[in-house]
């Protein structure tokens, strides 16, 4: 019913959000409602004014000018106002008019409006010929939607044919107005009826998740951007029909068809199966105010889920039955639910969701007038509300819009592949509604090229022919007198080490050692150390490294499961495994006095003589167990002469390299075996600490420095307190995700120094993937893994086996040389985790379990793993949480998390203590 306007008049609820933004931000132009068109011939331009200039004051159905009333959340209503801003340009004769018209169309549209004052729709015409103008419209959002667009041109429509023609306003007086429906609004919304939205809405999004986890092109910015672009979407004929056949089939709207596919795609990109899209509803549900002018879109946010594999058909139906009790729920306002909802906040994105889909039923992009043909010109606002705005049509033979996407976040192509993306599946869906939804291909032909192809194009020579230690033997050949091996002051040239090793390698051949099988060793850091692990691999055996530095407990699970027949061992290695643990097996004591092995030949053994090849095991390393139970991973000989013969002719010249870890740790195979390959040296430190070992090293010059990154952290800021230099030249960092701050604090350190990200699950040889980081680095999340290495593959896939979209997280799996034989005395582990490629025949890939994925440069970024047991990926999550879903397993007792936020306003993983419900 009409309510008096003697004072001052309630905002409706959208109104009152809009006009509270406003005040956040006063100059802001987001909320502005630019339109467009060409005038051809026949703009009727009578002396003393336009027509077209006369109807626009005329439209007396929009709410107009409004003030807020000294911010009471009321708004000042002016009820016979015709006061409109109209402004004319006059571009005949201009002579670079086109440029002078662009500018124009940009400065109306982010001109800002003033609430306080109004008006708050404006005009402005252009002319560029006799017979030719652009008429520019502009709305604040807070009097005019997209409903309303419509009407406002059907009604300068009806004005400009009656002024035209010299009559007087043809349009009737309305029953009510946009203040009335704003006052009934407060009114009708209360009570039980309100309890009842609310309540749905509650229940509707409890545990959503607060962000939907999209790949971005860039970092987001601290603040939201609105900056915006588009990409036009066009759903051609064959296609719209199918769509509306489909539709009728599973009775659903073409607008929920098109819900549910790019519901599908949103998954796809970001992983997640339980999203909120945000939906415009136009909020007209009474036929009284279907006529009228103003704000009354309310945004519904969409929960679509997409667990259990489903069908298309049942996801449609899933789509269907959300989408209509949105609808039934929809008169409680948007903010209102954001209270009800209390999603966590922040000014990086907006609340619930970061991506729409609108579907227009007005459209308001033509009208017709007398004489005169006017379309829209498309010269458009060039901002964006969410991350994401997929706007449809649908025009009758054909669906058409734009896919609209902040700037900051997208590229054009981005954004031109997930159109693509989007009309792949629309086109599955059509042709087999009974498939699995998650299973239908999405990519382009050209972009699963790129990803199963182009960037596993490695193959390269290697001698995949030869074990390891011929390698070490041809260089032997090169240079017997260089120097080999360096430790506490003493070196050894490569002949005096090889004849050690052959000596020992014949004894060891004395005493059964066959090709496959595995010899312990157990020994501290020294020379001695180098000679047993040449002499096992000469003797045709896998060496089996056991750190004396680990628990008692940790040496004998191993030697129980690997349950070697043979072991080397010195004082340090007897006193931590026990003379209890020796006893089951053949010990050779590195340290005697004399060597038995003395009086042996230093020729080398002949591997053809042992049946010997580069098919057989070369060692035998135990994982940490930080994912379960420790396993033994056997490498065969041609997967680490392909990782050192890659190394040696990547990381040239190896002049001289630390070896600093624990041989238990696959560095070693890079920091030892790669200068003895190479023709350099190895420089052994004594240092039980890590970082001691390679402080003590980094004040001389040094070649290579195999470091963790959260040793290289420690290392950079010990020798920046203590104002120490550092002249390694090469840092080969992996083992952990490498933060860029820890490549900024080398940065200045040592400017000069060469640093490389490599990525490698024990499972593939040291490493698999590589990045050289550059010396202008600037990003400000972890460092890129980068390439795959030489006769190496790696592909991102999703749960079915098949490559993700660029950008899309996946886990990652490793095919080529380098991949493991599979685990030791765990045949059922790795069938599951080593299994038949299916894109090269022959090949092997080993699932990692990691998450990563590829960016349109190529450069593999990896992201974490993939456990089952806590999914933090999509949404930000704090370490409380974290450690209490841990808890929440009924085999971990208690746990302590501890994660720290990133430049990017990321929560980083630092450290986590878990106790299990065993005590340990």
């Amino acid at each position: 019913m009409p309510v008096g306007r003697d004072g001052a008049l309630p905002l409706s609820y959208a109104q009152q959000r809009l006009w509270f933004l406003s005040q956040l931000d006063e100059d802001s132009t987001n909320y502005n409602i630019p339109w467009a068109g060409d005038c051809a011939a026949g703009l009727i331009m009578p002396p003393g004014g336009a027509a077209l200039i006369s109807c626009l004051p005329a439209t007396r159905r929009c709410a107009r000018r409004s003030s807020p009333e000294r911010m009471t959340r009321r708004l000042r209503f002016y009820p016979g106002t015709r006061d409109c801003r109209w402004s004319k340009d006059d571009l005949r004769g201009e002579p670079d008019a086109e440029v002078v018209l662009a500018d124009l169309c940009r400065e109306e549209a982010r001109t800002p409006f003033d609430l306080a004052r109004g008006p708050l729709i404006r005009g402005r015409l252009i002319r560029l010929a006799d017979d030719d103008h652009v008429f520019l419209l502009t709305q604040h959002h807070i009097v005019s939607d997209g409903w309303s667009m419509g009407v406002l041109m059907r009604e300068l429509s009806s004005l400009y044919r009656a002024f035209a023609a010299g009559q007087d306003d043809p349009l009737p007086p309305l029953a009510i107005q946009y203040p009335d429906y704003a006052a009934w609004q407060r009114q009708w919304l209360s009570g039980e009826r309100l309890q009842a939205q609310a309540q749905y809405w509650r229940d509707s999004l409890s545990g959503a998740p607060a962000r939907l986890a999209l790949p971005t092109d860039r970092p987001r910015p601290e603040r939201q951007s609105f900056a915006g672009a588009s990409v036009p979407v066009v759903i051609d004929q064959d296609l719209t029909r199918g769509l509306k056949r489909l539709s009728r089939q599973h009775g659903t709207t073409l607008f929920m068809t098109v819900l549910a596919a790019w519901a599908a795609v949103l998954s796809r990109l970001s992983g997640q199966d339980d999203l909120v899209i945000g939906v415009p509803s136009a909020n007209r549900g009474r036929r009284e105010v279907e006529e009228l002018i103003g704000f009354f879109v309310n945004t519904l946010a969409v929960r679509i889920d997409l667990s259990g594999e489903p069908s298309v058909a049942e996801l449609l139906a899933r789509t269907r039955r959300t989408a209509l009790a949105a609808q039934e729920h929809q008169d409680l306002p948007f903010e209102q639910v954001v209270e009800i909802v209390q999603p966590p906040r922040a000014l990086d994105h907006t609340p619930l969701f970061q991506v729409g889909l609108a579907w227009q039923n007005e459209a308001a992009e033509t009208f017709d007038l007398p004489g005169l043909s006017v379309k829209a010109a498309g010269h458009g606002l060039d901002q964006v509300k969410f991350d994401l705005e997929l706007n449809l049509r649908d025009q009758g033979e054909v669906i058409a819009g734009t896919l609209g996407y902040a700037t900051a976040l997208f590229d054009r192509a981005t954004i031109e592949r997930q159109r693509g993306y989007l009309l792949a599946l629309l086109r599955a869906m059509v042709a087999d509604a009974a498939q699995p939804v998650g299973r239908i291909d999405i990519l382009s032909a050209a972009e699963r090229t790129y990803l199963l192809e182009e960037l596993n194009r490695t193959d390269a020579d290697y001698p995949s022919q030869l074990c390891v230690h011929e390698l070490f033997e041809a260089q032997v050949r090169r240079a017997p007198d260089a120097v080999a091996l360096v430790c506490e002051g003493q070196s050894i040239s490569y002949g005096t080490l090889n004849g050690r090793a052959n000596r020992l390698a014949h004894h060891l051949i004395g005493l059964g050692v066959k090709p496959d099988q595995p010899v312990a060793i157990c020994v501290e850091r020294s020379p001695a150390m180098v000679v047993g692990l040449l002499a096992i691999l000469k003797a045709g055996g896998a060496y089996l490294p056991l750190d004396p530095a680990y628990p008692s407990g940790r040496l004998r699970q191993v030697l129980d499961d690997a349950a070697p027949r043979l072991m080397l061992c010195d004082a340090a290695g007897r006193a931590a495994l026990g003379a209890e643990a020796i006893a089951d097996v053949t010990a050779v004591d590195l340290n005697a006095a004399i060597p038995v092995s003395a009086r042996l030949p230093a020729s080398e053994p002949d591997p053809h003589a042992l049946g010997l090849t580069s098919r057989h095991l070369a060692y035998v390393l135990y994982t940490s167990g930080s994912t379960g139970t420790p396993k033994g991973v056997m490498v065969e000989h041609r997967g680490m002469t392909n990782y050192l013969s890659w190394a040696r002719e990547t990381y040239v010249p190896i002049s001289s390299s630390v070896v600093s870890s624990s041989l238990a740790f696959d560095a070693t195979v890079n920091s030892l075996f790669a200068p003895l390959v190479s023709g350099g040296h190895a420089l052994l430190t004594k240092e039980r600490d890590e970082v001691e070992g390679i402080r003590s090293r980094a004040g001389t010059r040094c070649g290579l420095v195999n470091v963790t990154p959260t040793l290289l952290d420690v290392l950079g800021q010990q020798l920046q307190s203590a104002g120490e230099a550092s002249q390694v030249e090469l840092f080969v960092i992996g083992g952990e995700a490498l933060s860029s701050s820890t490549v900024e604090l080398w940065r200045q350190i040592q400017p000069a120094a060469r640093m490389v990200n490599e990525y490698g699950p024990t499972e593939a040889v040291v490493g698999c993937a590589f990045h050289d980081i550059p010396a202008d680095l600037s990003a400000l999340t972890n460092v890129p893994i980068g390439r795959p290495i030489s006769n190496t593959r790696l592909y991102v896939l999703d749960d079915h086996g098949q490559p993700v979209p660029f950008g899309a997280v996946g886990e990652l799996y490793i095919g080529g040389a380098g991949v493991a034989r599979g685990y030791l005395n765990r045949p059922e582990l790795t069938a599951e985790r080593f299994i038949a490629s299916a894109f090269v025949e022959g090949d092997r890939l080993y699932r990692t379990g990691d998450l990563a994925r590829y960016p349109p440069d190529g450069n593999l970024e990896f992201l974490g793993r993939n456990d089952d047991q806590v999914k933090i990926r999509g949404f930000r999550i704090e370490p409380g949480e974290i450690a209490a879903r841990l808890v929440e397993h009924d085999a971990v007792r208690d746990a302590v998390v501890v994660a720290r936020e990133d430049r990017a306003g990321q929560m980083r993983l630092v450290a986590y203590v878990v106790r299990a419900a065993s005590g340990r």
